[in-house]
């Protein structure tokens, strides 16, 4: 185990990497190139997490530096208590160990969740996809070399060059000690990391988020709240699902504009029974796709006949990350938002904002969708786990 580092050292690590950053900007950038035209998939979203521009290296270097001015997540005062046989007994948060991230396609997160782990204290392997890898060894020699001017051992960071049947074999018999597994990307790669892990793993699950436009809606906002939903579609956060209330004043003539708007975005819209025959759009042949997390150009439109319908069908559908319901009403926005078991709950605000950088945590390591032990967007001061300091002197039970 690698033995913790002081914070001055840590941040100094930190801002080395920024640094470098900027030195290689260019050099990264070439490199991502022949990633790019490497990649021979059809999948969009992965295509434009795979790219890395000098707005994309300004967001790594706003990452780490954002880091480094960070308060220490380590050895942070949870709980204290003074026994009466006079031990004195404190409860501080520890970092994991070593934490494992795999993850798809996005060389950014060879940065920002390779830094947020490093600055808990947390020696990092990155696994990351083939289609990246040129960009994810150059960020990694970056790394090493910020890890070296610091005098410090490279192991805090490590790229596991692995296939999927390494990766298999790896993770259900770790060469080295894992004390916490993060898999981000799709439900075929986090399935994968559950069947086979040995030890704790937090799920950054599928997206799949509802807006619910409540009979008492301002219209404005809720065509906002939607069309910004679907801005980023490679996005976890983006909008799939728009619920409408059927007791909405105006509903036709609202969703007549909002199918207008999407369309003209290049969105496919889809509709449910009545949505479908009354905008003569698409209609879905089978529930099941109320389950699916599109990623893509396409959004469904359904309509419904109440708040508590609606957080019903959320609770039943979504991938439990993020839901918005548009109202005026108040005292509906607090019955939604209490009900609907999403991560982030949302009133008259985008689901977009699911994001550790926009809900002030800096950034992110993953959005997880689990309970245990965040839930949301993991920040810096989420990847550590606690442990009892408890000082006596002498004391027997």
């Amino acid at each position: 185990m690698n033995t913790l580092l002081s914070i001055e050292k840590r941040n100094a690590v930190l801002l080395k990497m920024a640094v470098l950053l900027e030195q290689e900007r260019q050099a990264l950038i070439d490199i991502n190139k022949v990633d790019l035209d490497s990649y021979t998939g059809d999948d969009i979203s992965m295509f434009d997490r795979l790219k890395v521009d000098n707005a994309k290296v300004d967001e790594m270097i706003k990452a780490v530096t954002h880091l480094a001015s960070q308060v220490d997540p380590v050895g942070v005062e949870r709980f204290s208590f003074k026994h009466k046989n006079g031990m004195q007994v404190y409860n501080k948060t520890a970092s994991f160990g070593t934490v494992l991230i795999i993850y798809e396609s996005r060389p950014d997160v060879t940065v920002e969740a390779a830094g947020i782990a490093f600055k808990s204290g947390n020696k990092i392997l990155l696994k990351g996809g083939k289609e990246s890898l040129r960009s994810n060894l150059k960020i990694v020699e970056l790394w090493h070399q910020a890890l070296k001017e610091q005098d410090t051992s490279t192991d805090w960071v490590e790229y596991l060059q692995f296939n999927r049947t390494e990766t298999q074999a790896f993770l259900e018999k770790p060469s080295q000690k894992v004390d916490l597994i993060v898999p981000r990307g799709g439900e075929r790669l986090i399935d994968f990391v559950k069947e086979h892990a040995t030890c704790p793993v937090i799920i950054s699950g599928r997206g799949n988020n509802f807006v619910y436009v409540h009979k008492e809606a301002d219209l404005n906002i809720a065509l906002e709240v939607i069309m910004n939903g679907k801005s980023k579609i490679s996005a976890c956060n983006a909008v799939d699902k728009v619920l409408i209330d059927k007791n909405l004043s105006n509903k036709d003539e609202f969703v007549t504009n909002l199918i207008s708007k999407l369309k003209a975005s290049n969105i496919e819209v889809l509709g449910d029974e009545s949505i479908s025959k009354e905008n003569g759009i698409e209609a879905i042949t089978s529930d099941a796709i109320w389950y699916e997390e599109f990623l893509d150009y396409k959004i469904l439109i359904g309509e419904i006949a109440s708040n508590q319908d609606t957080i019903a069908m959320i609770n039943k559908y979504s991938g439990g990350h993020s839901s918005s319901i548009i109202t005026t009403n108040e005292a509906e926005a607090q019955l939604f938002m209490e009900n609907v078991d999403t991560a982030a709950v949302y009133h008259n605000a985008s689901t977009r904002f699911t994001d550790g950088g926009q809900l002030g945590l800096g950034g992110e390591l993953a959005i997880s969708t689990d309970k245990l032990h965040q839930r949301g967007p993991i920040g810096l001061q989420h990847l550590v786990t606690n442990k009892w300091y408890v000082h006596g002197n002498g004391q027997i039970r």
